[in-house]
C-alpha cells in the first residue's frame, strides 16, 4: 500500500486536499470546536474507563465483556481518525491534509468502521447463544474461540479497508482539489477525481454495501430467533434476557442506521452525507460507554468497586 500510495502521488498533480468541514461562518466553527472537542474528550474518557473497567475486574470476564472491552478499544481509534483534524481544522483558516495524509485517513475509516461492524456482529452471535443454548454456552464460547472472533473481525475490517483504500489510490487528481466533507472519504474523492469513477463506484458501493447489508441480516436474524425462543419464558425470564440485549440493539441501530444510508447507495449529496456521518463518526463512540453502562448493573458495580479501590488506595 505504501509503496501505491508514493507512485499515485507522483502521478496526480495534486499533492494536498481541502477539507471544507462541516461549516463555513466563523462564529458557528467556534461553537462546534467547543462542542466536539467536548464530545471528543468525552469518547476517549468514557470508552477508556470500559476498557480498564473489564481489564481489572474479575466479575466481568464472560465473553460478553471481552467483546465489549475490544468494542470501546476500536470506538477510540475510530474517533480519533477523525475527530482531532475535524475539531482542528475548525480553528484555523489552512485546512489542508496532504495526499498521503487523506489516503491513510481513508484506510483508518474504513478499518476501523468495519471491524467495529464484525464486533458488533460478532456480541450478537454471543447474545443468541447464551439466551438460546444456554446450556453449551461455556463450550461454545470459550476464551479461545472469542479471541478467534476477535482476530477475524480486525482481519475482515483490514481486508475491506485495503480494498477501499487501493481502488481509491488508482484514481488520477487533477484538480480541484476541495473535499465538502471533514474527513476523507472514498466518496468525495471519487467525486474530484478526473477520469469517469462509474465502475469503482459500483464496486465501492457493493463492497461496503455487502459487508454492511450481511451483517445487519445476521444481527436481525439473532434477535429474532431470541425473541421466537423466548415465547416459552416467564415475564421475568424475557426482561432478564431483553435487559442483556437492550443495549447491544440500541449501539446496532445508531450505528448501523447512518452507515446504510451513506454507504449501501451511491451518494448524490455530501452535505448531507457529512452531517449523517457524524453520528456513527462521534456521537455513537461517545453514547457507546452511556449505554453500555448506564443500562448494565454489572458494569455499573464494577465501576464502583475500581473506583472505591482507587480511592481506598489513596
Amino acid at each position: 500500500i505504501a509503496t501505491q500510495l508514493i507512485n499515485m502521488e507522483n502521478a496526480s498533480s495534486v499533492k494536498e486536499f481541502i477539507l471544507l468541514g462541516l461549516a463555513e461562518n466563523q462564529a458557528v466553527q467556534k461553537i462546534c470546536f467547543v462542542m466536539f472537542l467536548f464530545f471528543y474528550m468525552v469518547i476517549v474518557a468514557g470508552n477508556l474507563l470500559i476498557v480498564i473497567t473489564v481489564i481489572s475486574s474479575q466479575c466481568l470476564n464472560s465473553p460478553m465483556y471481552f467483546f465489549l472491552c475490544y468494542l470501546s478499544f476500536v470506538d477510540i481509534c475510530y474517533s480519533s481518525v477523525t475527530a482531532p483534524k475535524m475539531i482542528a481544522n475548525f480553528l484555523v483558516e489552512n485546512k489542508t491534509i496532504s495526499f498521503v495524509g487523506c489516503i491513510a485517513q481513508l484506510f483508518g475509516v474504513h478499518f476501523f468502521g468495519c471491524t467495529e461492524i464484525f464486533i458488533l456482529t460478532v456480541m450478537a452471535y454471543d447474545r443468541y447463544v447464551a439466551i438460546c443454548r444456554p446450556l453449551h454456552y461455556t463450550t461454545l464460547m470459550t476464551r479461545r474461540v472469542c479471541g478467534w472472533m476477535v482476530i477475524g473481525s480486525w482481519v475482515g475490517g483490514f481486508v475491506h479497508s485495503t480494498v477501499q483504500t487501493l481502488l481509491t489510490t488508482q484514481l488520477p487528481f487533477c484538480g480541484p482539489n476541495k473535499i465538502d466533507h471533514y474527513f476523507c472519504d472514498v466518496y468525495p474523492l471519487l467525486q474530484l477525481a478526473c477520469t469517469n469513477t462509474y465502475a469503482v463506484g459500483i464496486i465501492v458501493v457493493a463492497n461496503s454495501g455487502m459487508i454492511t447489508l450481511s451483517c445487519f441480516f445476521i444481527l436481525v436474524m439473532s434477535y429474532v430467533v431470541i425473541l421466537v425462543s423466548l415465547k416459552s419464558q416467564t415475564s421475568k425470564g424475557w426482561h432478564k434476557a431483553l435487559s442483556t440485549c437492550g443495549s447491544h440493539i440500541t449501539v446496532v441501530i445508531l450505528f448501523f442506521g447512518p452507515c446504510m444510508f451513506i454507504y449501501i447507495r451511491p451518494s448524490g449529496n455530501l452535505s448531507a452525507d457529512k452531517s449523517v456521518a457524524v453520528f456513527y463518526t462521534v456521537i455513537t463512540p461517545m453514547l457507546n460507554p452511556l449505554v453500555y453502562a448506564l443500562r448494565n448493573k454489572e458494569v455499573k458495580s464494577a465501576m464502583r468497586k475500581l473506583w472505591s479501590r482507587k480511592v481506598g488506595s489513596e
